[in-house]
């Protein structure tokens, strides 16, 4: 049994997830990662790991698993961070079973866990583009006030989600904060999750080979760099009472204006070859973030420009 605050994070193998338990290491907290290294990867740990199996505690489970209610259950946290899931809308589309096993009954898992175990928090990532879906764009940046209207297998896990949060706040007391995610770039980032059109590019465009746009290029994204998402998992993770919030920057990135920003960085001159585009994709998002200033007292500190030029110099080195 750890000494002290513990705070458990699945999907801590992650790229979003192995961030936050750096920080969560570095001001003191002792961590347990709960990942089944499906997307996760052990790599991602090797910065934490020089505090030590003291601080860090590795657990490959898979969140649709009993074992991963027992294991919180034991362990006592009290904080749980839940960033394990399916994460590919794509694949949610094609496999809505495993997206459904994964999402909704692997988040019950989680919540069962923490509530017997009396944890004093739950921190929930939930996916903004994916929850609201396709909306009037005059409405642009969305609030939280906007009826999410989900669009794929993988939107309506994360609604279910926040229902199920909001109900184990009502009938158990446990207090659940979901996190309405825009689109997370940087370090660690794999090409296959939602903003992986960054990890992609920087990929394609230091090995001097052709990247591929789907459709006009001209569909828009909010893209919140690692470090800033990591702060809104901590503060959320210290107020009471949040039930779900934004986080983004409001602002709207075109695809297109995203790989030319991309290709002078790098001194690419390399342009990309269109393709149709691929259903079940929206054409504009961006996440109004004034409540989560207001609420959390979150900001998103780093521009795009600096969070591309701290992504690529990763992708160099790596």
């Amino acid at each position: 049994m750890m000494n002290g605050n513990t705070a458990i994070v699945t999907g801590g193998a992650g790229f979003i997830g192995s961030s936050l338990v750096d920080r969560l290491l570095a001001t003191g907290n002792n961590v347990v990662v709960i990942d089944n290294l499906t997307t996760g990867h052990l790599s991602n740990l090797n910065e934490s790991r020089k505090y030590g199996e003291e601080r860090l505690q590795f657990e490959q489970l898979d969140v649709r698993s009993r074992e991963v209610t027992e294991v919180i259950a034991d362990l006592k946290p009290e904080t749980v961070f839940h960033l394990a899931a399916q994460v590919d809308l794509r694949h949610s589309v094609s496999d809505p079973m495993l997206d459904a096993e994964t999402n909704i009954m692997g988040t019950l898992r989680v919540l069962e866990g923490a509530r017997k175990s009396n944890a004093n928090k739950v921190v929930v990532a939930a996916s903004g583009g994916t929850l609201y879906g396709a909306q009037d764009p005059a409405l642009l940046p969305f609030k939280e006030s906007l009826s999410p209207n989900p669009g794929t297998p993988y939107g309506i896990s994360k609604a279910v989600t926040m229902n199920y949060l909001a109900a184990y706040e009502d009938l158990y007391g446990l207090d659940g904060t979901a996190l309405a995610l825009a689109n997370v770039y940087g370090p660690r980032q794999d090409p296959h999750g939602e903003a992986g059109v960054i990890a992609i590019f920087a990929g394609q465009l230091l090995r001097g080979e052709e990247s591929t746009i789907f459709g006009t290029g001209e569909q828009t994204r909010d893209f919140v760099y690692v470090d800033d998402a990591v702060d809104a998992f901590i503060q959320a993770s210290e107020i009471e009472g949040i039930k779900f919030c934004n986080i983004g920057t409001g602002i709207e990135t075109s695809v297109n204006s995203l790989y030319q920003s991309m290709a002078s960085l790098i001194g690419s001159s390399s342009q990309p070859q269109h393709l149709p585009s691929r259903s079940g994709e929206l054409d504009r998002s961006a996440l109004d973030p004034t409540y989560a200033q207001e609420a959390l007292g979150w900001h998103s500190n780093i521009s795009l420009e600096e969070g591309l030029l701290r992504t690529i110099e990763w992708f160099k080195e790596n």
